[in-house]
C-alpha cells in the first residue's frame, strides 16, 4: 500500500535516475545538439518573418446613438472581415497582442430621409486604419459597403403562411395545421410594408407523417424587414383513414311543382374513407344523393346515374352502391306515369 514513506522513497528514487541519466555524457551531448537547434530555429523564424505576408482579421462594428423610436429592419454584421499586409513580425504582433477596438458608427452621421444608412468603403477605411500599424497595407474589407434600412413608422400584423411540402403515409392523412404564434409583427418602411401581405416559412418538406410532428421554422427573409418574432412553431396533426359506409335516401331536384321522383331502391348506400377523429361525426345527414330533373331529361340509359350532391368534409374517396337505379315519374294527384325505366 502506498503510505508517506513509499512515496518519499520513490521519489528519491525517481530524482536519483533523472540526475543519473542528466550527468551521462550521451546525455549532456544531445542536450547541447538540441539547444544549438533551438537557436537555428529561432534565428530562421526572426528571417521568415520579416518578409512580407498577408492574412485575415475580424474587428466587431458597432451602431451607436440609435433612436428609441427607430427600427432597423437590416441586421448589423457583428463583424468586419479586414484583410491586411505587412512584415511577419507585425502581422505575428497583431494575432497575439493586438485587440482591436469596435468599428464605432455613428447613426446621426449617416441618416437621411429615404430610411436607409449608407456606409460606404471610404468611412469603414477611416475608422479602420487608425487602429493599424503605419506601415500596414489595407487590402480588403467584406462587406466593403453597409446599406442599413430602417423605419420608424407603424408596424404591421400579418398572418403567417406555410411554404412547403407535407406528405401523410399511406392510410393516413393531414387532419390540420397550426401555427404559433400563426401572425407575426412586421417592421419596414411604408413602400415595403405596404405591399406585404403574409409571411412565408423557410421552404421545407415532411414525408411519410403518421403522427403529431412539432417543427420550429424560421421564417424568410426579405430585404428591409424584421419579424417579431422571426420563426412559428408549426404542429402537423395526422390521422389514419378508415372505412365506413352509410345507407342515404336518394333526392330529386329541381323537379316541377307535381311532378316525383320514385327509384327502386329509394336508398343507396354510400362508401367513403374517413378518418378515425371525425369517424362518428360523420352521418347520413352530412350527404345528399340524387339526380336533377335536368339530368333525367337527358338520361338516355335504361337506369338513372346517381351523383353526390353533397358531402361531409371529412369524407374522401366516396363511392355509391349501386351507382345506377331503376326510376319512374309520377304525377302528383294523378295515378298516371309519366315515364317507367326498369
Amino acid at each position: 500500500m502506498f503510505n508517506s514513506k513509499n512515496i518519499k522513497r520513490f521519489y528519491k528514487i525517481g530524482i536519483r535516475k533523472i540526475r543519473n541519466f542528466l550527468s551521462n555524457d550521451k546525455c549532456k551531448e544531445c542536450l547541447i545538439f538540441l539547444f544549438f537547434v533551438l537557436i537555428a530555429f529561432v534565428f530562421w523564424m526572426l528571417q521568415t518573418l520579416d518578409g512580407l505576408f498577408q492574412t485575415e482579421f475580424k474587428i466587431p462594428i458597432r451602431l451607436k446613438n440609435v433612436p428609441k423610436q427607430v427600427i432597423l429592419t437590416s441586421d448589423v454584421p457583428e463583424n468586419i472581415r479586414v484583410r491586411v499586409e505587412d512584415r511577419g513580425t507585425v502581422l505575428l504582433n497583431y494575432m497575439l497582442g493586438k485587440t482591436f477596438f469596435p468599428v464605432s458608427l455613428d447613426f446621426n452621421d449617416f441618416e437621411n430621409n429615404a430610411s436607409h444608412l449608407h456606409i460606404s468603403t471610404q468611412d469603414l477605411k477611416k475608422r479602420i486604419v487608425t487602429q493599424l500599424n503605419v506601415s500596414t497595407k489595407l487590402i480588403s474589407i467584406q462587406p466593403d459597403t453597409l446599406d442599413l434600412i430602417y423605419t420608424n413608422g407603424e408596424p404591421k400584423k400579418i398572418p403567417v403562411s406555410l411554404n412547403g411540402d407535407i406528405k401523410a403515409a399511406r392510410q393516413y392523412y393531414i387532419d390540420h395545421i397550426d401555427f404559433t404564434p400563426d401572425s407575426v409583427t412586421a417592421y419596414a418602411p411604408s413602400e415595403i410594408l405596404d405591399t406585404l401581405t403574409k409571411a412565408y416559412t423557410q421552404p421545407f418538406t415532411l414525408k411519410d407523417v403518421t403522427d403529431t410532428v412539432r417543427h420550429r421554422i424560421e421564417l424568410q427573409r426579405f430585404k428591409g424587414v424584421k419579424f417579431v418574432p422571426s420563426h412559428s412553431d408549426i404542429i402537423v396533426y395526422a390521422d389514419m383513414y378508415s372505412e365506413k359506409q352509410i345507407e342515404v335516401p336518394i333526392y330529386g331536384l329541381n323537379f316541377p311543382p307535381g311532378k316525383i321522383l320514385r327509384t327502386f331502391p329509394s336508398k343507396v348506400n354510400v362508401i367513403f374513407q374517413v378518418g378515425l377523429k371525425h369517424f362518428k361525426e360523420v352521418t347520413a345527414n352530412d350527404f345528399l344523393v340524387g339526380v336533377t330533373y335536368e339530368n333525367v331529361l337527358q338520361n338516355k340509359e335504361d337506369k338513372l346515374p346517381l351523383s353526390i350532391i353533397n358531402s361531409s368534409q371529412h369524407a374522401s374517396h366516396i363511392r355509391i352502391s349501386p351507382s345506377m337505379v331503376d326510376y319512374l315519374i309520377e304525377q302528383q294527384g294523378n295515378d298516371s306515369i309519366l315515364k317507367l325505366k326498369q
